[in-house]
């Protein structure tokens, strides 16, 4: 029994996000919805819960179906509701009066800690609001769910947790995820869905295995297009020669079979198409610095404390050379970005106490909150005039960094998560640090974003300190590895048995 089923949908918002698709999903589907930032995934998501509509085509539905929608942004009218409050509120007024008891089961399921139930959203992470609306789509016992960036703000605690709850599901249930978290997507899906503007591709597999079946289609189309440009090349050069003699001898046949050749090439160029090319929603470009300082941190047993003064652990002994990639490894607030305030503050007087820095750092700082990208200053005021850079070639670097010139002007609060993300990226890049201390630096990047980051810190020299809850990134990117728990920091041989929850 097909759960819903789409046919030749199409949304053009100036340009297409997606034309022409058609899709079903049948009972056990679990898809993955992988695209760049900004290239219609929610959309789709929306149009499929009933929420938005699209374009063109059509959408049907089994009877009955009840969708639950995980969409990316809390309702600011729940912020100040507690966290058992907030959920019941997604329940009818019958329900929550008569049956309340379906939330502690929900909560219980996503093992909500029982401390945090009756706590205010506006109190706690982004995580757990999270997983409070996760919980508020679940307790509707929804048939199919529809997850947007459903890994957004969770440690890794709870992205195994999420990963255990929906693998745990029926095996019948079907569910679609958008997401850019390669390893969450390679564990819950079985299915995925590039989305693309036209032409896009749907395979039976979970992400990785379908990223190599995807390549190889688009290499294999690549290559037709080629043969099929070539063949209509012929075509026209053959027809030119009949032309030629046609023309000197006069003969009607001759001028026939030549515009019979040139409308087979018509023909074939009109039907041929180019291979799709991926790409992100703009370019990551990093620039270092060179240092020939043997080390450029050195810790020296430094205590790391909380912003009142409360020591967590002490660093013991260690240092961070040039070309190192050291990852910090631990549970939400175990300590991991005080790891880095404390080294940013020392960076900024020189010193601390335990911290020796050496005088040729130049400090490439990202912050997973983007402080200092949400304000009233517009992208190209952060950027002009502080870099050394020409007003053309200052628009020129936004435009490639994917915030097109409509965008540069208005204030930076106003762009997307993806966006201020490269607005950042971009600044480190003109900052030339030779060790940067980036924490969270994958939040809101699509795919191709996070490998051409990835590309950018694996190259010669880059130094670097590193909070990430992504798998794939912390695995690709990391050369050494810091582990914090039960009161200490050390270094361990690889991340997989923290991975693992060892």
């Amino acid at each position: 029994m097909t759960i819903l089923t789409l046919k030749d949908i199409g949304v053009t918002l100036g340009a297409p996000l997606f034309s022409d698709l058609s899709l079903t999903l049948n009972p056990g589907d679990r898809l993955g919805l992988v695209a760049a930032n900004g290239r219609g995934k929610s959309t789709l998501l929306r149009i499929i819960a009933g929420e938005a509509e699209a374009t063109t085509g059509d959408l049907t539905r089994s009877r009955g179906l009840c969708v639950g929608h995980l969409a990316q942004d809390i309702p600011e009218t729940l912020m100040q509701l507690s966290f058992h409050a907030a959920v019941l509120d997604a329940l009818s007024s019958d329900q929550a009066e008569n049956e309340s008891w379906r939330v502690d089961i929900v909560l219980d399921d996503l093992a909500v800690p029982g401390d945090l139930r009756d706590r205010p959203l506006a109190a706690l992470s982004g995580g757990w609001r999270r997983m409070a609306m996760l919980a508020r789509v679940w307790v509707t016992e929804p048939h199919c769910l529809l997850l947007d960036e459903p890994t957004n703000h969770l440690d890794l605690e709870r992205i195994s947790g999420l990963e255990a709850f929906l693998t745990g599901l029926p095996r019948t249930f079907p569910l679609i995820v958008a997401s850019h978290d390669r390893a969450f997507l390679d564990h819950v899906t079985n299915r995925t869905l590039f989305l693309r503007p036209e032409a896009s591709r749907d395979f039976a597999l979970p992400y990785s295995a379908a990223r190599v079946a995807r390549d190889e289609a688009d290499a294999a189309e690549a290559r037709r297009f080629g043969n099929e440009m070539q063949k209509a090349a012929g075509l026209r050069r053959q027809a030119a020669k009949l032309k030629n003699i046609g023309i000197n001898s006069g003969s009607d046949l001759l001028n026939t079979k030549t515009k019979q050749l040139s409308e087979r090439a018509e023909r074939i160029e009109a039907a041929a198409r180019p291979a799709h090319r991926e790409g992100s929603a703009g370019d990551i470009r990093l620039d270092a610095t060179r240092s020939h300082a043997r080390a450029l941190v050195t810790l020296e047993d430094a205590g790391v404390a909380t912003p009142d003064g409360r020591v967590l652990f002490r660093t013991g002994a260690k240092w961070i050379v040039p070309g190192d990639r050291v990852v910090l490894l631990g549970a939400n607030g175990a300590g991991k970005s005080r790891v880095l305030a404390l080294i940013a503050a020392a960076i900024s007087s020189g010193g601390a106490e335990g911290v020796r820095i050496s005088a040729s750092v130049v400090p490439g700082i990202c912050d997973q909150g983007l402080e200092g990208l949400s304000g009233a200053d517009t992208p190209f005021d952060l950027i002009a005039g502080r870099y050394g850079q020409s007003d053309q070639t200052v628009r020129g670097f936004l435009a490639g960094a994917g915030i097109d010139i409509a965008a540069q002007d208005r204030p930076a609060g106003n762009l997307s998560g993806g966006q201020r993300a490269r607005l950042a990226m971009l600044i480190l890049r003109l900052i030339r640090p030779n060790l940067y201390l980036l924490d969270e630096p994958t939040n809101h990047l699509d795919i191709e974003g996070q490998e051409a980051l990835e590309r950018e810190l694996m190259a010669d020299d880059v130094s670097a300190l590193i909070v990430s809850h992504d798998r794939a990134f912390v695995r690709a990117t990391g050369t050494r590895f810091w582990r914090i728990g039960k009161g200490r920091m050390e270094e361990v041989e690889d991340p997989e048995a923290f991975f693992a929850g060892g």
